[in-house]
């Protein structure tokens, strides 16, 4: 299997922690790149500033709720450019608001995980991610700009 290149947009270090930690355990190939907010994401997508040379991830993880532009902005950029729109998005975030769960799926969101509580549920959460997107689902190619 070659190795998945993930971009997690997380604004909150513990997160980001559990996050690494849930994917060191799951265990299966994959390089784990992280932006702090959207508007650093946005940055590391269009390859700018020093994300110049970082690859096009296969997949996104967002958090809605971020300093400077909010994941729902964001998934509103990704999915209005032509280059980005089909890197499937898959919101990963605190919120269990239906009006969040709407909005995104609104926005084109390829998925709404509410963050699990335990570490233990959130591996297990990452295993089937990673199971669904990178065992079954055949993931677009990469356009390149």
């Amino acid at each position: 299997m070659k190795s998945i290149e993930i971009l997690l947009v997380e604004d909150n270090p513990a997160d980001v922690l559990l996050t690494e930690e849930a994917f060191m355990e799951a265990d299966f190939p994959h390089h784990l790149h992280v932006a702090k907010d959207g508007v650093e994401a946005l940055r590391f997508l269009r390859r700018e500033d020093q994300y110049a040379g970082k690859p096009t991830p296969d997949v996104i993880l967002l958090d809605l709720n971020m300093p400077r532009m909010s994941g729902l902005e964001v998934l509103d950029i990704l999915k209005l450019d032509q280059y980005l729109r089909n890197i499937p998005v898959i919101v990963l975030t605190t919120s269990r608001a239906e009006s969040d769960i709407w909005r995104s799926y609104n926005l084109h969101a390829n998925a709404y995980i509410p963050k699990p509580v335990t570490i233990s549920e959130f591996v297990e959460v990452i295993k089937s991610f990673e199971m669904f997107w990178f065992s079954i689902v055949a993931l677009s190619p990469k356009v390149k700009p």
